[in-house]
């Protein structure tokens, strides 16, 4: 009998949608015929439980569903903007809030306005996102991964294996040469490292390191109160603290910030970025208007903007954190039960499968994640996430794949959506593909686009010799 508990939902179910079912024949055959290998191309009606991205995929409360009914759609500085912007100011505790129409739009303000006067821009972090190193790779730049050693290692049990060592990042402004290092990102929770979280101590480290060689420091905050809440249950000192307060010191070390609200805003679209500096916010503000829209709505309706307002509130709920976390944690230690190799600990919003443990003897040519995560969907529905050498892309200069530490397939969890038999369910499906790994096909390319190629590359299956 398992010992793993549950945690208990801080809330009660008031709308419900029906869920679709399949037949392993149907999902064959839209997989191959229409989606053409790729899990991204697969019509949300053939999907039976969802975890390819918590990004924009949750349910929003009550009080956010009434703040859109009085959202105020006035062109500029609406009663929305107004709300938002002090309710922004409070929390992050910086002066300047600019909008956007998703993280995307936010990052590309800020790495477009920082990049633009260097030549081959260098921009160090812990483990950079796709659309981060699409963007940095877009403006002529290079991304940098100063992820501490712990994160390579996926059994230790560190609770902060999403730091920045700022020793390698203090060797990698040396080796670029400060005038190339235009920013260091700091992603809270680290996506690439399987949603670990970055302690206080860290951000507080890498900011004098910054300071010291006068570097701004962002953060990529779409996760900022998953990770306040790891602060809170795991590094000494912040036991007592409370998540807002947690908060406004992790944002008291870093220059501003750029986030997808559709993660801890908990809102289905829209994107933030705050700054101190106003010649910084000005520019900015420049760009949103070209690129986003009018800088207090940012590609927005108001009635978004509301909901988002709320959201950011929402978000910062101890017992909701404990819930949330809870549930993910729940997931990864029923599956790592059963024998299926999980990236641990669990991060906050993702249970990140070992693929290069669990299918060791599939060459990374055959792109095993892709094999895997596909094996999923024919298997019971459940859609999941490739984070590995497709997602990696290919080297600029060599054209050739880049493999990351690890071959992971990510479990992303929407935010207030799914249950415990749910949960159950995807237990079920994943245990029957990884026990029948050895059977499944090795995959190649037919089509793949430069930049960000998982979303709309398409796949066909192929036999092939495994390893050893």
């Amino acid at each position: 009998m398992s010992e793993i508990s549950y945690p208990f939902e801080p809330f009660k179910i008031k709308t419900v949608e029906s869920i679709p079912v399949t037949t392993r024949k149907e999902r064959e055959k839209i997989l191959w015929d229409v989606a053409k290998g790729n899990i991204f191309n697969v019509p949300a009606r053939a999907i039976t439980i969802d975890l390819l991205t918590d990004s924009g995929t949750g349910a929003m409360s009550d009080m956010q569903w009434a703040a859109i009914m009085s959202g105020d759609e006035s062109y500029a500085s609406s009663k929305s903007w107004e709300v938002l912007e002090a309710t922004a100011r409070e929390i992050f505790g910086m002066p300047f809030i600019l909008p956007a129409h998703q993280g995307r739009g936010a990052e590309h303000l800020v790495l477009t306005v920082l990049l633009e006067s260097i030549t081959r821009p260098v921009v160090p972090g812990n483990g950079h996102f796709d659309t981060t190193s699409g963007h940095i790779q877009w403006a002529g730049g290079v991304g940098v991964d100063c992820i501490c050693d712990e994160a390579r290692d996926p059994h230790n049990d560190s609770p902060f294996k999403g730091d920045l060592d700022p020793g390698k990042l203090r060797a990698e402004i040396k080796k670029a040469g400060v005038g190339n290092v235009p920013l260091v990102i700091l992603t809270i929770t680290a996506n690439t490292a399987a949603g670990q979280p970055v302690s206080m101590k860290c951000i507080r480290d890498v900011s004098a390191v910054c300071k010291e060689y006068g570097i701004p420091l962002f953060f990529d905050a779409a996760r900022f109160s998953e990770n306040a809440y790891f602060i809170k249950t795991r590094e000494k000192g912040y036991g007592n603290k409370p998540i807002p307060e947690i908060v406004k010191e992790m944002f008291s070390y870093v220059d501003g910030a750029s986030m997808s609200s559709k993660k801890d805003g908990l809102v289905n679209i829209g994107g933030l970025v705050v700054c101190r500096d106003r010649e910084l916010y000005r520019k900015l503000a420049n760009m949103a208007t070209l690129f986003e829209g009018f800088p207090t709505y940012g590609g927005q309706a108001g009635r978004d903007i509301a909901a988002l307002a709320v959201g950011l509130r929402e978000g910062m709920d101890e017992h909701y954190l404990a819930w949330r976390i809870g549930q993910t944690r729940y997931l990864g230690a029923k599956l790592r039960e059963n024998g299926v190799p999980v990236f641990w600990p669990t991060g906050g919003h993702a249970v990140y499968l070992n693929i290069s443990e669990a299918m060791e003897d599939m060459p990374l040519a055959a792109y095993p994640g892709i094999a895997f995560q596909n094996a999923v969907y024919v298997e019971g529905g459940v859609r999941v996430c490739e984070i590995g050498t497709i997602l990696a892309g290919r080297d600029p200069d060599t054209g050739e794949d880049r493999h990351p530490r690890f071959e992971l397939v990510r479990l992303a969890i929407p935010r207030r959506v799914y249950t415990q038999t749910q949960m159950d369910y995807v237990v079920g499906t994943i245990t029957k593909v990884y026990e029948g790994r050895e059977n499944l096909k090795g995959i190649r390319l037919i089509y793949e686009p430069p930049v960000l190629r998982h979303f709309t590359a398409e796949y066909a299956e192929m036999e092939l010799a495994r390893k050893g």
